[in-house]
């Protein structure tokens, strides 16, 4: 089963989610934790693991041979990343930084000046602690191809998915809904959709429920810091109640979850009253799985 975390908003405490769900799930299970949050991934913090690396990611690049090259400036004039500079009567000039691989400037070159070579954009990176095996991808600094690492990544968790004969898959998903998000999504058995009872979270929360029925998967929301504003609360049940997706958690506002991420341990090494909190949520994703198979069963 691959279950995927994610919010929208930044902050909501969807790692805290993640990391917690594979602690409770991994008492029982074979549990993969997938830190998809490439641009800064924390899991391997909040668990105290060690990370060695796995392996390094790629893109291709454009590289130039000047003998064919008749300074047209049509390879530019394609970059809709502006990482290619012309001037007139002179030899293109490349930022390879700004490059995203893309290789309309190769396609539209009509010397064939333009071949392609590859420059390393990331890294994967494995550890292990609490009986979790964890994956974690991370961007090198200054590029801009995350979706790429988060493709990698969960390229790379399968190849460990398959050696290690795993049960459970959980992908922890950057914030927004962008292309990195939508890779950690895609593929996936259930989203888990991690909110607070704030305005901006319910706007994005919104957001994310939108791709998570757009790609047919099944989803529930957590609502984080549920006793924080209890008026606005009520906003996110009636909201749920009325596009008929399941609160399947809620998880209050309390200091233990401050000391966990301080102490990088789970919080139900902190309190271990908090594990009622996560299985009832893996209880409440499994009934709501089942219920889903059992719906296609009757349609087949």
């Amino acid at each position: 089963m691959k279950i995927a975390v994610t919010g929208g908003k930044g902050g909501t405490g969807k790692s805290t989610v993640a990391t917690s769900l594979a602690v409770e799930f991994a008492q029982s299970k074979k549990t993969i934790l997938v830190d998809a949050d490439v641009e800064c991934p924390n899991d391997y913090l909040l668990l105290s693991a060690k990370r060695k690396k796995y392996s390094n990611v790629y893109q291709p690049i454009p590289k130039w041979d000047f003998k064919k090259c008749s300074k047209c400036g049509k390879c530019a004039n394609v970059c809709k990343q502006n990482a290619i500079v012309f001037v007139k009567d002179k030899y293109p000039a490349f930022v390879k930084e700004v490059c995203i691989g893309c290789k309309a400037c190769m396609v539209v070159c009509p010397q064939n000046a333009i071949s392609m070579t590859k420059k390393q954009i990331g890294t994967i990176y494995t550890g292990r602690n609490y009986n979790i095996e964890i994956i974690t991808g991370e961007l090198k600094l200054g590029e801009l191809a995350s979706g790429e690492i988060v493709a990698s990544l969960r390229e790379k968790s399968e190849e460990i998915n398959k050696k290690l004969k795993s049960e459970i898959m959980i992908i922890d998903s950057a914030a927004g809904i962008g292309c990195p998000v939508i890779a950690s999504l895609v593929g996936t058995d259930y989203i888990v959709a991690v909110t607070e009872p704030t305005p901006s979270a319910l706007h994005d929360l919104k957001r994310v429920l939108y791709l998570a029925q757009h790609f047919k998967i099944k989803s529930g929301i957590v609502i984080n810091k549920f006793d924080l504003e209890k008026s606005f609360y009520r906003k996110i049940e009636d909201y749920a109640k009325s596009n008929n997706i399941p609160i399947i958690g809620k998880i209050p506002y309390k200091k233990d979850f401050v000391n966990s991420t301080i102490k990088m341990k789970p919080v139900v090494e902190i309190n271990p009253e908090y594990k009622k909190v996560f299985k009832e949520i893996i209880e409440n994703i499994n009934k709501d799985l089942k219920t889903k198979f059992q719906n296609n069963e009757t349609n087949i």
